[in-house]
């Protein structure tokens, strides 16, 4: 049985605990409901149901998470330590305090991370893929694959080494984000004198070596180093070897007085390479004059130290899940194309023209928003193209549809956003190659992030001008569109354009939208509008009607909407959230929050599209709820510091789909669910006899728009709707 996933509480162990309080009583601490979410994702390594491989993917993905937490959320509380900041969350806790109780929950995942490692990597063994320490290197191979594996390290490895003594002569190297090295503590056969070397793996080096032949052997590129390294200090008795790993600070801050982004965010990139230490991870085990020599010339009073356990860097075992064995892997899925686009004989504007039309992704291919931005790049009638770009991706269709229609002559304007975090450097790179080809390149604000997924085309038809948008809840990024669970909305209704268009206006020119049609911005308008449909909702319980919502998003965050759905709950209204991520609401409290109740699904896919469904006077679901789509998560930085949208669905079709069948497959699903508890336990659903998997349902049966294959087994299909229209 699997146990339960704690928050806030569970790392307490102080007598005098900081949870206490009215804040501690309202809320979950931000930090440590994100500790919990990669928490479950850690268990769906365990997950038997899983295919072997795509277990080790999810641990993979846990410690990746990890490091992008530390990262980046570590190093903003550790600043704001180190500049004795004593702002509180909104749980009531101090910096200080926060850093203790992650500490505490991070060590502990990370001890949970290496534990499934073990599990997993016996299990491979078992399916015959070994991957190999530097101790049983010579034990469990052959003496011919010892000596390929000895050549490979003189020809291929020992060019790019660089060993480097430490001594007074010899300053403490600078080691990047998350630079993985080796310490040796040597003698020197000659005279018995000690020598202290560092050897750095540049990144570039693939982490692990895979042996040639049929049979799945990997020995990471640190035993390589460690069983080799007679060769790489000849005339050196090795006393002892243990590897570490750093990692830093790696936010970028914007200045108030940066003037050029460009130049700015090229200089910054540079610095996150060189930002102060957040975490040392050292080797289990290592010998305990490394280690304190390592925390002097590392850790300082600033750096949290760990002991890791044997294997540093989980996130790097994603490269062994690449192996090709789809017998351990998930049955393929192919996504299909929309078929009311075939219906128009692949013509995007016409179909749209015809009707809206809602695409499932990964489900329906993320390769119609493609064919719809590379029809109107080779669209004679098409003058002008408007794209927001966060995440791209690095082998963006995306971009190479944009530089076609601006060489062919079109208008062609293009938001990049120089701070999606990450993937700074690219967008910077998509920029340049934008502008090169005539396309209008727009940083948008300084101080705001623009993370709406808006792409907006202007088509000459019988002498007037049509808009069409596509309005996504995801990026334009052709590879995570094929993990994530996302809505591509495609309309012509004019009013939608014309809100398009202020949009598009208010990033490029600053122009204040006045008199929006439908569309509802951050940090215009969007935490006004959900506040006053939660009034609204309250407004109907108290007129004797039944007051309900539905919302999914990522995480939950916004105090102030927190407040009004722990208002709307006392009122009487019916509150369902599927929340992925991070929850700062606590649900099921007599008093506070008895009508709420929260649930994370966490499976094959990454949920990711966000969707909001008032009851609008009855009981959800029904004919006239109000349904919205939307680009936010509810927190404050999306509703303060970003450009973000919400937009209504109105046309009966897409309303249904989005309502009746995505928002009611996420709230069935009992095979990949967690339920949040008042008490900051997540406990996993139990299917019971009548089990229901949403990523499998929309795997095998029809696409939103009504078409597709059925169940491939033959089996009974679900029937998803609560109510029939009319």
């Amino acid at each position: 049985m699997t146990r339960p996933v704690h928050i806030a509480r569970a790392v307490i162990e102080d007598d005098d605990d900081p949870f206490e309080g009215e804040s501690a009583e309202r809320y979950f601490n931000r930090e440590l409901s994100w500790l919990a979410f990669n928490r479950r994702v850690l268990e769906e390594a365990c997950n038997e149901a899983h295919p072997l491989l795509e277990r080790l993917r999810f641990l993979s993905i846990s410690g990746s998470n990890l490091d992008e937490f530390f990262m980046v959320r570590v190093a903003g509380l550790k600043g704001q330590q180190m500049q004795d900041v004593d702002a509180l969350s909104d749980d009531g806790l101090t910096p200080s305090q926060q850093l203790a109780a992650i500490t505490r929950e991070a060590d502990a995942l990370l001890a949970s991370q290496q534990e499934v490692w073990r599990d997993i990597r016996h299990a491979l063994v078992e399916q015959g893929i070994q991957v190999l320490g530097s101790r049983v290197i010579d034990e469990r191979l052959e003496v011919s694959d010892v000596a390929w594996l000895e050549t490979h390290f003189r020809e291929q490895l020992f060019p790019i080494l660089t060993p480097q003594a430490l001594d007074p002569a010899h300053p403490f190297p600078f080691l990047p984000n998350k630079g993985l090295a080796v310490m040796f503590d040597l003698e020197r056969l000659s005279d018995q004198e000690p020598i202290r070397e560092l050897v750095m793996l540049p990144s570039a080096m693939p982490r692990f070596v895979r042996l040639p032949g049929e049979k799945a052997r990997y020995v990471a590129i640190e035993s390589v180093l460690k069983r080799f390294s007679g060769m790489l200090f000849p005339g050196y008795d090795v006393k002892g070897a243990a590897e570490f790993r750093v990692l830093r600070d790696s936010d970028i801050e914007i200045e108030e007085e940066a003037e050029d982004l460009v130049r700015y965010f090229a200089n910054a990139i540079k610095r996150r390479r060189r930002g102060r230490v957040i975490r040392l991870e050292l080797e289990t085990g290592m010998p305990e004059t490394l280690a304190s020599a390592l925390r002097e010339e590392l850790g300082g009073s600033d750096a949290i130290i760990t002991e890791s356990g044997a294997f540093l860097g989980i996130g790097d075992l994603d490269v062994i899940v690449d192996e090709d064995r789809p017998d351990l892997k998930f049955p393929p899925f192919t996504a299909r194309f929309p078929e009311r686009i075939r219906e128009f004989g692949g013509d995007c504007f016409a179909a749209i023209r015809a009707k809206d039309i809602v695409v499932h992704h990964p489900y329906e291919t993320f390769d119609v928003v493609l064919a719809f931005l590379k029809q109107a790049a080779a669209d004679p009638d098409v003058v002008a193209i408007k794209q927001t770009l966060y995440r791209a991706g690095k082998q963006s269709a995306v971009i190479n549809a944009l530089i076609a229609a601006a060489e062919a002559g079109k208008s062609v304007t293009a938001v990049v956003e120089l701070k999606a975090r990450f993937d700074e450097e690219q967008n910077l790179m998509w920029a340049s190659a934008l502008e090169r080809a005539g396309v209008q390149v727009v940083y948008g604000f300084i101080d705001w992030k623009t993370h709406a997924k808006v792409s907006m085309v202007v088509r000459r038809e019988g002498g007037q001008f049509r808009s069409y948008c596509h309005f996504g809840t995801g990026n334009y990024h052709p590879v995570t569109a094929r993990i994530y669970t996302d809505l591509s909305f495609f309309t012509a209704d004019p009013r939608c354009g014309r809100d398009a268009a202020k949009m598009f206006n208010y990033i490029t020119g600053y122009v204040e939208p006045q008199g929006m049609e439908l569309v509802s911005l951050s940090p215009k308008s969007l935490r006004k509008e959900l506040i006053a449909r939660i009034d609204a909702e309250i407004a109907f319980v108290r007129e004797g009607k039944p007051g309900a919502i539905w919302a999914k998003m990522n995480s939950l965050v916004d105090p102030a909407i927190i407040e009004k759905l722990y208002e709307a709950s006392g009122a009487g209204v019916e509150i369902d959230l599927i929340i992925r991520g991070i929850c700062c609401l606590r649900p099921g409290v007599e008093g506070l929050s008895d009508r709420i109740r929260v649930k994370s699904v966490i499976g094959r896919f990454l949920e990711h599209s966000r969707i909001a469904a008032f009851g609008n006077g009855a009981a959800l679901p029904n004919d006239d709820a109000k349904v919205f789509i939307s680009s936010a998560d509810w927190m404050p930085r999306n509703f303060d510091r970003r450009v973000e949208y919400m937009l209504p669905i109105e046309n009966e079709t897409v309303h249904d789909q989005v309502l009746d069948q995505v928002m009611v497959a996420n709230l069935i699903d009992n095979e990949q669910s967690w339920e949040l508890k008042p008490d900051g336990s997540y406990v996993r659903v139990q299917p019971g006899d009548k089990p229901f998997n949403l990523h499998r349902y929309f795997m095998t049966n029809p696409s939103l728009s009504g078409r597709g294959a059925a169940l491939e087994d033959g089996g009974e299909v679900p029937t998803l709707s609560l109510r029939r229209r009319g």
